[in-house]
């Protein structure tokens, strides 16, 4: 499927210890990375390749819909958390987004994981200055609404306002692209997503 979408599959691994082999050797924008895997997990793997600066954007693709795995997936450094149940052309639309820089993250996923880190945490001793539309962006990108023009639909601004607001979040948190940013709102329970 991959393929027929224009897609270059360069390997297969079987083991999380040769998934980041063939990352080192390969370098691929996109590893596609199962939880269950033998020698070393999925979990494992993501943190090695995250932390090891490939540039590779890891996206758990699993059958597990346990919140836990979801959170460390995404502490991992993972760019997104997709089911095997997920529609072939929504996998296709968060696959296309990943190469953007978005995240992979179905909005009902999101939320669970931001109630757990919520549930999980007493709040974060040096509270980041987000102002209150830049946490409004950042509740909507962490609810699943990642794309600039879908986002000043939300909003009710110009794509351009957007782009800046945006600007402004990657700036104060300290991150590169939006799913990182998404990233550290999950990991530090920043904000509660915006209902879908």
């Amino acid at each position: 499927m991959l393929e027929a979408k224009g897609y270059d599959v360069v390997a297969e691994a079987e083991t999380g210890e040769r998934a980041l082999e063939l990352s080192r050797n390969l370098h691929p924008d996109i590893v596609l990375m199962d939880l269950e895997m033998p020698e070393m997990g999925g979990l494992e793997a993501t943190r090695r390749l995250t932390e090891g600066g490939s540039g590779a954007r890891v996206v758990v693709l699993t059958a597990s819909r346990d919140d836990r795995r979801l959170v460390e997936a995404m502490q991992a450094g993972a760019q997104g958390y997709l089911l095997k149940t997920l529609e072939p052309d929504r996998l296709f639309d968060l696959l296309d987004g990943v190469v953007q820089g978005e995240p992979a993250l179905e909005a009902d996923l999101a939320q669970r994981a931001l109630q757990r880190l919520a549930l999980g945490q007493g709040g974060r001793k040096d509270p980041l200055r987000l102002t209150e539309r830049e946490e409004e962006v950042l509740r909507w990108m962490a609810g699943g609404v990642t794309s600039t023009r879908a986002l000043a639909v939300r909003l009710g601004v110009t794509e351009r306002t957007v782009k800046f607001h945006i600007g402004n979040v990657l700036e104060k948190l300290q991150v590169s692209s939006r799913a990182e940013a998404v990233s550290v709102a999950l990991r530090e329970g920043l904000v509660k997503p915006e209902e879908s």
